[in-house]
């Protein structure tokens, strides 16, 4: 081959080169937003769920270690006890509200409820909510818990 054709087809590849190049990274960096996105607003609900689970196991561990001690003092092991028995509460009033709430027709929430604050979580089409369906909400708290109006926060969520 000819000295100029040598030059041009290497020239081509180079440049073939870098166009693979950018458009790898460039379809890369596209493709890895869009799945982070996707994860975090299809999988909010379940990671929250099982995050909460597992520190809540964590708590309840912890305060069984405290009971069972020998070395644990006895005023030690009545507050506890007492804490123990205060998230197992909690982690009823929580699954009682949700329940509540999705029968009401929500696709999915989730509740915190830490006296005197109880936090909800909504998901709903468009991330809005109506009056009535707020009113809906509030209703089922104020049922549930003595949390007053002040203290109930709802964020819906797509």
């Amino acid at each position: 081959m000819k000295k100029k054709t040598k030059v041009f087809i290497l020239v081509a590849m180079v440049l073939l080169l870098g166009v693979t190049g950018y458009l790898n990274i460039a379809l890369n960096n596209k493709v890895t937003q869009t799945s982070t996105t996707t994860y975090t607003s299809a999988n909010y609900f379940a990671t929250y769920r099982e995050d909460r689970q597992a520190t809540r196991d964590q708590e309840l561990l912890y305060y069984d270690a405290i009971i069972t001690s020998e070395d644990s003092s006895e005023d030690a092991k009545t507050k506890a006890e007492a804490k123990k028995l205060a998230i197992v509460e909690q982690m009823e009033s929580e699954l009682v509200i949700e329940g509540l709430i999705k029968a009401k027709g929500f696709e999915d929430c989730i509740v915190t409820n830490i006296e005197p604050n109880v936090k909800i979580v909504v998901k709903c089409a468009d991330a809005t909510l109506t009056t009535s369906e707020v009113a809906q909400i509030v209703s089922i708290i104020k049922e549930q818990t003595s949390a007053g109006i002040d203290n109930i926060q709802i964020t819906p969520v797509e």
